[in-house]
């Protein structure tokens, strides 16, 4: 089966679909979604509705750190001023079915030896940015399942924990195949739909087919000038317009 994985969507609708149609052009069976689906960008309503009605057909959701905030009160306590914006922008979009569904999803789901994610496998309520390879590598020893899928960082990686108990510290390349052989352990970063911060503007999702253990990164391009352009007319911040068009 290939499963097409996609994280950090942040209210970007057109890096959204483009990624669901490439996957689908490229036969995804199944849907998983990593969280962070409000944010940033100007369309949180329908990137929220538009998961809603994947998880309805099947997909699995689970929730991010951004999806958890726009829910609280104090909204974005702790971030910096633009991320903060992005969610209160988004709180005002968002109506009660939008919010309850938020609400209601869990911070991981587990599927055979398949762990999902937003941010990482041993807390993932803590919303911890894992970045280096020493940080990796605590992370998977604290983790049972095999395979972790996670995002939050917003740059594709892959770490891994080899049969001689190596880690190992992977850049992967858009369109190809990195096996993740049996009984090695790995901490699948799939990068952002909505929000690449690789240098890269098109959005980025991956798939990993289950028949083969074999992860891919896909990059999709989408009308990157459009979002910037929602960003600028909905009156948020410049400089979320500028990441996108940046790629970082």
């Amino acid at each position: 089966m290939k499963i097409a994985l996609l994280a950090d969507l942040h209210s970007n609708l057109e890096a959204t679909q483009a990624c669901i149609e490439d996957a689908r052009r490229r036969g995804a069976e199944r849907f998983v979604f990593l969280g962070d689906y409000v944010g940033y960008n100007a369309d949180p309503l329908a990137v929220t509705r538009l998961v809603m009605a994947m998880v309805a057909e099947g997909a699995i959701a689970v929730r991010g750190n951004h999806d958890d905030a726009v829910l609280r009160p104090d909204g974005g306590a702790g971030m910096n001023e633009a991320a903060q914006a992005g969610l209160a922008y988004s709180a005002a979009q968002l109506g009660e079915a939008e919010r309850a569904f938020l609400a209601s999803l869990p911070f991981t789901a587990e599927e055979d030896d398949r762990l999902y994610v937003h941010a990482e496998p041993s807390e993932p309520e803590a919303w911890r940015y894992i970045e280096m390879p020493d940080e990796a590598r605590e992370v998977l020893e604290q983790t049972p399942a095999r395979l972790s899928f996670c995002g939050h960082v917003h740059v594709p990686r892959l770490f891994g924990i080899t049969a001689t108990l190596k880690l190992t510290n992977f850049r992967p390349v858009p369109g190809v195949s990195v096996p993740l052989p049996r009984p090695r352990q790995y901490m699948v970063v799939l990068g952002s739909v909505g929000q690449p911060r690789d240098g890269e503007r098109q959005a980025c999702y991956g798939i990993f087919d289950t028949r083969v253990s074999e992860m891919t990164w896909w990059r999709a391009p989408y009308d990157v000038q459009a979002t910037a352009e929602k960003i600028r007319a909905a009156g948020l911040p410049e400089s979320l317009a500028l990441r996108l068009e940046r790629g970082r």
